[in-house]
């Protein structure tokens, strides 16, 4: 099972990184079955929205037919929706893929890749209004973790993309197989302010 993570200057860091721990857990029990890697465009280093830089493992070019497609999102996916070769590329990817999937504003790339239309998707919250407005989609949810229609899943900002993917693992294997990865990855969200904080005293 190949499964591909697209990259591209002033991507959002945990749009990747989070659904990339995910599978690389996954690929790590299971190597005989999952395969995870990241693609770029045309330069393998890539300047992520925080300054982070990070290496590729190969270049768009050189992937193979991918079972599943990840587009993160950031602040590049405005120029990453304008790059031709780009969206033709995951065009190409999309017409083969079994899962083809979006973290925040990745979904403004698959609106520019016509992966969308008439599609219930969502995205982060502060583009919500944008792809409405865009008319593609057949409906723009909020207040939603992920989205699924057809082979197309959507997820909001950032975190959300791990709980997608969580999901997503769950369909490609089992549930239960994607309960032990969470377990091994402790991805158990309690956050500060919202949960309960045991203090020494």
């Amino acid at each position: 099972m190949q499964i591909g993570i697209l990259l591209f200057d002033r991507v959002e860091e945990l749009d990747f990184v989070g659904p990339y721990e995910i599978l690389a857990a996954a690929e790590d029990r299971r190597p005989e079955d999952i395969q995870v890697k990241t693609y770029a465009l045309d330069q393998l280093e890539v300047t992520c929205n925080k300054r982070m830089k990070v290496v590729a493992h190969a270049l768009c070019a050189d992937a193979p037919q991918l079972d599943v497609l990840l587009v993160p999102g950031g602040n590049g996916s405005r120029l990453a929706a304008e790059n031709g070769e780009m969206i033709a590329w995951i065009q190409k990817q999309a017409a083969g893929a079994k899962w083809v999937t979006s973290v925040c504003t990745g979904a403004r790339i698959l609106q520019a890749a016509g992966l969308i239309d008439g599609k219930r998707i969502t995205t982060f919250h502060d583009a919500i209004p944008e792809l409405r407005a865009a008319g593609r989609a057949a409906d723009v949810l909020d207040d939603v973790r992920y989205v699924q229609d057809g082979n197309l899943v959507t997820s909001a900002g950032v975190s959300a993309g791990i709980d997608m993917t969580l999901w997503l693992l769950g369909q490609l294997t089992s549930p239960a197989f994607a309960r032990e990865v969470q377990a091994y990855v402790e991805y158990f969200p309690s956050p500060p302010y919202s949960a309960d904080v045991n203090q020494a005293a």
